[in-house]
């Protein structure tokens, strides 16, 4: 049994010495966004604020979306009660997707790629390599769960006791572990890397829903769910360590599950066979649009699925509009303008931020085709008649056209799900929240010329423009508080389009980042035309 795990210590310090880069982005980029933000909240709970914002989560989709709080009234409800109610849950099931890739990335991916079998051909047991990627994450996330408690200290903030912070941090390294575990189980059932990350994302999608539902109904129910672990140990007021303790568990007879169905499971096998396909391709395959949208089909249909939600999240959060609003100078602030009606001006800050969101998904598409170069699967498509042109145009055109998809369907989302709750008393229509999500489509268009030109001059740094991407949502969606000088605000995109229905629409500023976004793709077609392939 113990030659089974031999040389996993000197894996583990190569991994740790493989990953450092990698590792101190994570901790940081995650601990940060956990606990940077308790300033924020704390200005959110001036005045009414925090009554306000009590009354609003109490609605039914904000708690499915965010998880229940314990506190039984406005009176109660603190400002590490509220932090904890919208961020806990949240900032766990991140750290649970970004454990479980990591994961699958080191062990079933590695064995897909030959990489496991020539480690294993030195005096290396043959479950070291897991044991060492599952100390690594276990690492990573202990860290993670400091960083973010001593960040949280550091703000001394009124309600947010040190015993609370640890365990907040705590709930989102446990929240790690948990999707790491699960990672690791999924790896020795799956045949392949994809199938692998496909069911761990679906256990953890499923997770959510169901605690959706139960956190709805009956928020004990929700103790059967592992995830539900992670945010119910309920910070700042209960600091319920019990579902601690049952993660603790969970890890521990998952992980002797995972590593029994790898001591019995040949290289590069998986326990659920793999399935099989038609005899014949389809004819969507034989061609280069209908290839490139096949590989990428499962990621677009889980992403519109995702706009959708989205926008029914905010939209419903309009029936509570007025008193949320009204309750906090802040908030006021970054909503309302004055003579306008709140969903008026309501609704164009939150299609900026939806609009942000929708952009990602042409970026993943674009650097898809960068993704399957990396891999060597493009060279039996180029040692045909396709040129390098078809390609990257398919890619670019699948792109924009989900882009403007995505737009469509989750402006409809929001606004269907707003109309339906303020039971028709709105002064604002569907065509409004449509003609605003399409105000913003150049934004998306930007973004996707973005990442053209680096998937064509730098295609290793194409993942930059995800930072260009944050940097420029903050900007614009926080400008009404930051009280930024003119030239910082314009270097936002979203900051040189109008706020429609708020203000009119403008067809110069449309047409110009529109035109621009066009010339950033052509430059990056002739890098990619240019440049050697990887």
């Amino acid at each position: 049994m113990k030659e089974n795990f031999a040389r996993s210590g000197t894996l583990f310090l190569q991994y740790l010495k493989r990953d450092w880069k990698k590792i101190i982005f994570w901790i940081t980029g995650l601990g940060l966004f956990s606990a940077v933000f308790v300033p924020a909240f704390e200005e959110i709970a001036k005045g009414q604020g925090l009554t306000g914002m009590y009354e609003t989560m109490q609605n039914p989709a904000m708690t499915a979306m965010v998880g229940p709080t314990p506190v039984d009234s406005a009176a109660e409800y603190t400002v590490g009660a509220m932090y904890t109610h919208e961020m806990l849950l949240f900032c766990g099931v991140v750290a649970m997707i970004i454990s479980a890739l990591h994961v699958v990335s080191h062990t079933r991916k590695e064995e897909d790629l030959g990489l496991t079998e020539l480690v294993r051909s030195f005096q290396v047991g043959r479950q070291a390599n897991s044991l060492a990627v599952l100390l690594e994450v276990t690492l990573i996330n202990i860290i993670l769960a400091a960083v973010i408690s001593v960040i949280m200290m550091s703000f001394n903030a009124d309600g947010f006791s040190v015993s609370g912070t640890v365990i907040f941090g705590t709930s989102i390294g446990a929240a790690g572990l948990i999707g790491a575990v699960i990672a690791l189980a999924a790896s020795q059932l799956m045949p392949s890397s994809s199938g692998a990350s496909g069911l761990t994302l679906g256990i953890i999608g499923l997770m959510y829903i169901i605690r959706a539902g139960t956190d709805t109904v009956n928020t004990d129910l929700s103790m059967l769910n592992p995830m539900g672990w992670t945010y119910l140990t309920f910070p700042f007021t209960e600091n319920n360590v019990m579902p601690l303790i049952y993660t603790a568990a969970f890890l521990i007879i998952v992980s002797v599950i995972a590593f029994t169905l790898e001591g019995y499971r040949d290289m590069g096998a998986g326990y659920l066979p793999e399935r099989a396909g038609h005899p014949q391709a389809s004819r969507m395959l034989l061609s280069v649009p209908g290839w490139f949208f096949r590989i990428n089909r499962s990621v677009i249909i889980s992403w519109m699925i995702g706009f959708i939600a989205i926008g029914a999240a905010y939209g419903s959060i309009y029936g509570d509009m007025q008193s949320f609003i009204e309750s906090n100078a802040m908030i006021q602030q970054m909503f309302t303008t004055t003579g306008v009606s709140i969903e008026v001006s309501f609704t164009g800050t939150i299609m900026a931020v939806v609009i942000s969101l929708v952009s990602i998904l042409p970026i993943v598409i674009v650097n898809k085709l960068y993704n399957e170069e990396t891999r060597q699967h493009l060279s039996q498509i180029y040692a045909t008649r396709v040129s390098r042109g078809k390609l990257f145009f398919t890619a670019l055109g699948l792109a924009v056209t989900v882009g403007f998809i995505g737009t469509l369907i989750s402006a409809l989302g929001l606004g269907l799900t707003a109309l339906g709750s303020m039971d028709n008393t709105s002064v604002i229509s569907l065509s409004d929240f449509i003609n605003s999500g399409l105000n913003f489509f150049p934004v998306v268009l930007f973004f996707t010329g973005i990442s053209s030109l680096l998937l064509g001059w730098l295609p290793k740094f194409g993942k930059l423009v995800y930072i260009v991407l944050v940097y420029s949502f903050f900007l614009d969606y926080f400008q009404g508080i930051l009280d930024l000088p003119e030239w910082v605000e314009k270097t936002a995109v979203q900051s040189f389009l109008p706020r429609v229905p708020l203000d009119s629409f403008e067809w110069g500023p449309f047409l110009i980042i529109t035109g621009i976004s066009i010339f950033l793709m052509l430059l990056g077609y002739i890098g990619y035309k240019r440049r050697d392939l990887a």
